[in-house]
This record gives C-alpha cells, structure tokens and sequence, in this order.
C-alpha cells in the first residue's frame, strides 16, 4: 500500500548500457540496471553491486531516510563526498533494489 496518494515508485529491469564515470576515472558499468521512477523525482538508475568497483569507495557516515524506499548509506571518493548510495533494507515495494548502488546523474552516461 502506498502511503501518499499519488505517489508512485516503480522498478524495472532495463537493457541500457550505464557507466558512471568522475574525472575519466570509470566507477561502475552495466548492461543490467534497475530504472526507478518516482512521482516528483528524476528516473534513476540502480547497478548491480558486481558492476561497481567498490574499491575505489569509500564508506561514508551519512544516512539519509526515505518514507518510500528506506534508510539509504553512502559512499564516497576523496574528492566527492556521499556521491554514490545504496539502500541495504529497502521498503517491500521497491525490494529489489537492495544493495544496489545509485550515482548521481551528473556522472552517469546512458545508452
């Protein structure tokens, strides 16, 4: 059941190939990711955690809490704190989510 009437989240697995790259550096690539659509919110891309280089993250001490989707954790680079998420416990409607990690748009290119 949804909480707020109107509001909608929707999950889907895409065929789009998604790279999230900082400074040419690439930081995750996949041809299997989650799209999340969110009543109010740009579409967003979740990514396996086998296609991120986690190595290169560092864990962060920020949490965030979403009425819809849960407690999200952060990860960050040197140089950008918090620019990568995950929601290790995500709410039952949007479950499939879960551990996968979700860059902020400027750094991703989809095809």
């Amino acid at each position: 059941m949804n909480p707020t009437p109107g509001h909608r989240i929707t999950v889907e697995p895409v065929t789009a190939h998604v790279r999230a790259v900082r400074d040419g550096q690439v930081l995750a690539e996949s041809r299997r990711p989650l799209l999340l659509r969110e009543t109010g919110c740009p579409d967003r891309y979740y990514l396996p955690p086998e296609d991120v280089r986690t190595e290169l993250l560092t864990p962060s001490d920020t949490r965030t809490h979403c009425p819809f989707k849960g407690d999200a954790s952060y990860w960050s680079l040197p140089d950008a704190p918090d620019l990568v998420w995950a929601y290790p416990e995500p709410k039952e409607q949007v479950a499939e989510i879960r551990n996968h990690f979700c860059f902020y748009d400027t750094h991703l290119i989809a095809r």
